[in-house]
């Protein structure tokens, strides 16, 4: 498997190849149905976004609380057409990756080619496997939303496979 190094780059996507297995490294956001629904609200009534979407990528998790010395609980992915009605605008604000499970609408799959983004999917059923690829996690923005906030992790070693590009 290849190791890639994130944060992505647009160099770095257009090398991948669809089927290709990775194992991510670096620095990730996370963010599933709720948080979406809130980055969204913000861009259209132009209030200050909590965080940037520059050449971020975002994993469709909602980790559970850590148990006592460990960093995260179980952080498995999420199913990512319930992100569908909210990706298209977060492309156009510079976001490069996505991480989750299943399948993506013709609409999102259309987007992520023209953006120049690439999906990964990972492991469905394996939060608790997962977790152990996370180094470290920081809540960032939207802590009301509990496991749904939006928290930066620290990957190392992360299966994936590059779904669509």
């Amino acid at each position: 498997m290849r190791k890639i190094n994130l944060p992505l780059t647009k160099n770095i996507i257009k090398t991948l190849r669809q089927g290709e297995e990775v194992l991510l490294t670096g620095l990730v956001l996370t963010a599933r149905d709720a948080a979406h629904k809130r980055l969204v609200n913000t861009l259209e009534s132009k209030e200050k976004m909590p965080i940037s979407l520059k050449d971020e990528t975002i994993y469709y998790t909602g980790p559970t609380p850590a148990m006592p010395g460990e960093i995260i609980g179980s952080c498995g992915p999420t199913t990512s057409s319930r992100m569908d009605p909210f990706t298209l605008v977060l492309l156009k604000k510079g976001l490069l990756g996505m991480i989750g499970k299943g399948e993506r609408s013709d609409k999102i799959q259309a987007a992520i080619k023209r953006f120049g983004a690439v999906y990964f999917v990972t492991i469905g059923g394996a939060g608790a496997y997962l977790s152990q690829k996370i180094k470290g996690n920081t809540v960032l923005a939207y802590n009301d939303l509990g496991t749904e906030a939006i928290h930066r992790l620290i990957l190392e070693d992360f299966p994936a496979v590059v779904a669509l590009k």
